[in-house]
């Protein structure tokens, strides 16, 4: 069985949101248009407190987008974003959601970062989406959404490592950075990832 990921198509990342990705809104009609080609299709939710440790205002003296670490962690400070019960953190409306089985959400505790749809940043606590994938017998997953070099970059990594092969639908996503995303692809296709684009599945 393949499942549909669909990775953050939330309010603040796409353009208008507080952590807007560059055209993220683009990943939303070909997101759409790839879920009846799906067994299953599940969604990831950031679903931050606001006193998230991820966030510069919660560091005094630190601007946006510096680098301090968190539980021994690189962590990128970012704008708040994705707060519990906020707008930005709601799905985009334009999102078909009428297919979406289950939602994970991630980046929940104050003091750990979550990229990934399946882990926090330091593999601490699981998010329970393998167990999930594994219990409805899905052996391929395909991701779309945002932000390829950062969310949807990390699920793919984890995704190999639980064992799925997994499908990057390159124009299913948009990137913060397009030299982190040749570098985040790069590896994930070492690492033995595939990217493909939405029309080999919609032809």
């Amino acid at each position: 069985m393949e499942a549909l990921l669909l990775i953050d198509i939330q309010n603040d990342f796409i353009p208008g949101g507080a952590l807007a990705v560059p055209e993220g809104d683009a990943v939303v009609p070909i997101a759409n248009a790839l879920q009846p080609q799906f067994d299953l299709v599940v969604a990831t939710q950031d679903w931050h407190p606001s006193n998230h440790k991820s966030f510069a205002s919660q560091h005094e003296g630190k601007k946006l987008f510096e680098t301090t670490q968190l539980q021994g962690l690189d962590q990128v400070l970012w704008p708040d974003h994705c707060v519990q019960g906020t707008a930005g953190a709601e799905f985009s409306p334009e999102l078909e959601m009428s297919r979406v089985e289950a939602i994970f959400r991630k980046g929940t505790d104050p003091e750990i970062d979550s990229y990934s749809g399946f882990y926090d940043n330091g593999h601490l606590k699981s998010t329970a989406l393998a167990e999930y994938l594994r219990g409805k017998g899905v052996n391929e997953v395909y991701l779309v959404g945002l932000a390829a070099d950062f969310c949807v970059y990390f699920t793919a990594l984890d995704a190999l490592k639980e064992g799925f092969p997994t499908y990057f639908i390159e124009d299913a996503t948009r990137a913060i950075s397009a030299e982190g995303f040749e570098k985040a692809k790069a590896d994930m296709i070492r690492k033995g990832g595939q990217v493909i684009q939405s029309a080999q599945l919609l032809s």
